[in-house]
């Protein structure tokens, strides 16, 4: 099954696309196979080697020397593109969107300025408790270190930092009663 390219051809283009297709779709898909797992990453690709040969010369592409070398030099700038893009745009850091996950979300306006609301009076309790006890919880709730961790980087005793974050727990708890 061939995908249409989103750009116009001519009939003149058509017919080389054509040509390509027959001659060295299979062959590139192998190719890019080899090199990466995503069959819609493989197919995007081989359509891309397409359009930059055509975008190259039409049919003087077909009329190049060595055809097949140029087809493959052409899909192997591709491949280095799309590995470019996938290093530039850190591809791997995102997240795809997940229907289940994300579409319940209510992004009314009501419901983010609750959502600032709630932080402003998080940050409110937090800024309530003492430099280090507030440190000492960011450090583990936000930031996710191990209490040795803190501990060390604080230069004080693990006891010490238990009793901080029970401390701001603690206060936490109070101020979420009260309201």
């Amino acid at each position: 099954m061939q995908k249409k390219l989103a750009i116009a051809l001519s009939d003149e283009d058509q017919m080389v696309l054509e040509q390509l297709s027959r001659h060295f779709r299979g062959s590139l898909l192998r190719y890019f196979g080899r090199r990466t797992k995503d069959m819609a990453d493989r197919e995007d690709m081989v359509q891309e080697v397409f359009v930059r040969l055509i975008r190259r010369g039409g049919t003087s592409a077909l009329a190049h020397e060595n055809l097949s070398g140029y087809v493959f030099e052409t899909a192997s700038s591709v491949l280095k593109d799309r590995l470019r893009k996938h290093v530039t745009h850190r591809v791997e850091a995102h997240e795809p969107f997940d229907s289940d996950r994300h579409s319940d979300v209510d992004f009314s306006p009501e419901h983010v300025l609750l959502g600032k609301e709630r932080l402003a009076r998080a940050t409110a309790v937090l800024l309530e408790l003492p430099e280090r006890t507030r440190v000492i919880f960011v450090l583990r709730r936000l930031e996710g270190m191990r209490f040795n961790e803190i501990a060390a980087r604080l230069g004080i005793s693990v006891s010490a930092v238990e009793k901080h974050m029970q401390r701001a727990v603690t206060h936490l708890m109070r101020r979420i009663e009260q309201e």
